[in-house]
């Protein structure tokens, strides 16, 4: 499934970076969107106060994230953030089999259809229906929103001891530099990958087009919704899976890309 999308070897060229110490740990990747667009990939890891790990979007599970992982605590929960982020879920059930597996509505049976590895879901988040309640050291620490509007069926996470929004392809920040950063080529080349990232970048007005022409034309109202809700948390992190990190500064982002929405209008 993923032998076009990721590295043969990501061991060689995963970045693994301590975000938040003590806190937050990212691995990040090259990725190729249909095997030619330099998106980048990026899985998250967060710490709770109990010390459970909580994943979002998992990556490739290599010698050396175990060994980061295993320093880090006990995995009790793996999140795919939508339905495309799934590629390794098989792998991280396989190795920690007692983590509760969270995920969007139609990706379990995405994944029968596909043949991909069985993976039992213990919270699948539905459209129009109560946000489902996870576990209270869980809860304590993250307010959530299913983006169901979201042709991808986005879940969206706030890590409120951070300031840290977790999201899959909500907003994307090209150029992915940091998930290309070993493999010796520029995340910025190639004719594909300079188009989407005119479309993806959070400078200029290509990503904020792009979602409101595009990504939410399907159910404006409800993607509307959805983000007006993100809008009322207090985060100033943006940990995207596609591109680099945004440090700081990402609650003005996200304003900036989702203008039209949160104002209901384009202007």
């Amino acid at each position: 499934m993923s032998s076009n999308l990721v590295p043969y070897d990501p061991a060689k060229v995963m970045v693994i970076r301590e975000v938040v110490p003590n806190a937050i740990t990212t691995f990040s990747s090259p990725f190729l969107r249909f095997g030619k667009i330099k998106v980048g990939g990026r899985g998250t890891v967060v710490r709770l106060r109990s010390g459970a790990l909580a994943v979002f979007s998992p990556t490739s599970l290599t010698d050396e994230v175990k060994a980061t992982v295993e320093k880090l605590g006990e995995v009790k929960y793996i999140t795919a953030l939508d339905a495309e982020h799934h590629i390794f879920l098989g792998p991280w059930h396989a190795a920690y089999p007692s983590a509760k597996v969270i995920g969007p509505e139609g990706l379990p049976e995405k994944r029968t259809k596909q043949k991909n590895e069985n993976v039992p879901f213990s919270y699948i988040f539905k459209a129009k229906q109560p946000l489902p309640s996870i576990d209270p050291e869980f809860d304590a620490e993250f307010e959530y929103e299913y983006v169901y509007a979201h042709p991808n069926k986005e879940l969206v996470f706030n890590h409120k001891p951070t300031k840290t929004l977790i999201q899959a392809d909500l907003i994307f920040n090209y150029p992915a530099t940091e998930q290309f950063s070993k493999t010796g080529v520029s995340a910025a080349t190639g004719i594909l990958t300079k188009l989407f990232g005119s479309l993806t970048s959070t400078t200029g007005n290509g990503q904020k087009r792009f979602i409101w022409y595009a990504i939410s034309s399907g159910d404006r109202a409800g993607y509307g919704a959805s983000v007006s809700k993100i809008d009322k948390w207090d985060f100033d992190r943006i940990i995207p899976c596609h591109g680099d990190v945004i440090e700081t500064g990402g609650k003005g982002v996200f304003q900036k890309l989702m203008e039209w929405h949160l104002n209901g209008k384009k202007s």
